[in-house]
């Protein structure tokens, strides 16, 4: 009886001591080399393998105890695959916290108004913490791959700051950007003015994008939409410079010449009457805010002060005289 009181009180201090084990070691940090503070779990390793990986990269001091205390927390099978990043120092119970939770290694990325889909698509290539899908893939294959029913990418996708987990796709990016641009759209297309003269959403899209390549001035985007609104209405051309900058791609050379303004394309706006066929840009809010709400004006035209403003006028007499005050300085 006494051999056996004895068995269960060293297994009882056993136990207690491996507890205060595991409780030190989940608890003491680790100092992390730097070149092992960003990592990769691959899908399908066991526990073990990840404990094993841990170790030789520095982020563990022991990978049995690592496993041990893993195990008591009920983690084995839950660790997630994916990039993780960690600081200088962190405790084996931070650690493996995050593995569990799947606290992936972030990167932001940002759209900017007024980007061509060519500029956003060589941000894309450019991002070293993207994965790279869509490398070498046609326009056309990667609206397939995003499953989108379009002719054209360009202005389909929202501008704004994306945060997402290091090695995303691209594609899941292209496909979450696309996906709030649809919202934000139908959203304002619902609450738009009455009596605009396109009628799609789509259309919207496409004014929208004239009016944030026409100006950046938050105090004058809903009087550059009423001037356009107003030229579409009355059967005017829209004549403006952005879309034929836009269908001249790159052969413009920074300065549009007079044979531009009268090289007929379905972009030259000076030559043809209605909308281009797809937008010119990704529009951002406030710029579809106008296109759908603009200024109850009677303004037909517009021209640069030269300080970033513009100079607004409902017929042509005043708007010559803006041409000759501000761009001939008569």
């Amino acid at each position: 009886m006494r051999i056996l009181r004895s068995g269960v009180l060293l297994a009882v201090l056993a136990a207690i001591c491996a507890a205060g084990w595991l409780a030190y070691f989940a608890l003491h940090p680790v100092d992390v080399p730097p070149n092992a503070r960003m990592f990769n779990i691959e899908h399908g390793r066991s526990l073990r393998s990840v404990c094993d990986q841990l170790a030789q990269q520095g982020l563990i001091s022991d990978r049995w105890s690592f496993l041990a205390f893993a195990r008591v927390m009920g983690a084995a099978g839950e660790i997630k695959a994916g990039n993780y990043e960690v600081g200088p120092q962190i405790t084996p119970h931070r650690l493996l916290e995050k593995l569990v939770r799947g606290e992936f290694a972030q990167a932001e990325i940002r759209f900017i108004e007024g980007w061509t889909f060519a500029q956003l698509r060589g941000v894309l290539d450019a991002h070293p913490s993207l994965k790279h899908d869509s490398a070498g893939l046609s326009e056309a294959e990667i609206l397939q791959r995003l499953d989108i029913d379009s002719k054209s990418p360009e202005g389909l996708f929202f501008p704004d700051t994306y945060i997402f987990a290091v090695a995303s796709s691209d594609l899941a990016l292209l496909k979450q950007a696309y996906s709030r641009m649809q919202s934000k759209l139908q959203t304002l297309w619902v609450e738009r003015a009455p009596g605009l003269p396109f009628n799609t959403s789509y259309q919207a899209l496409i004014f929208a994008s004239i009016v944030e390549k026409e100006t950046g001035r938050n105090d004058e985007r809903e009087l550059v939409a009423a001037v356009f609104v107003n030229r579409l209405k009355r059967g005017m051309r829209l004549q403006t410079d952005p879309t034929i900058i836009y269908g001249l791609g790159p052969a413009f050379d920074g300065n549009l010449h007079r044979r531009d303004l009268s090289r007929d394309s379905a972009y030259n706006t000076y030559t043809r009457y209605g909308l281009p066929p797809t937008p010119i840009a990704m529009p951002g809010e406030a710029s579809i805010k106008a296109a759908l709400h603009p200024a109850q004006s009677p303004v037909l035209y517009f021209v640069a002060r030269g300080d970033g403003s513009h100079q607004f006028s409902s017929n042509l007499v005043e708007h010559n005289r803006a041409v000759n005050k501000f761009q001939l300085h008569r």
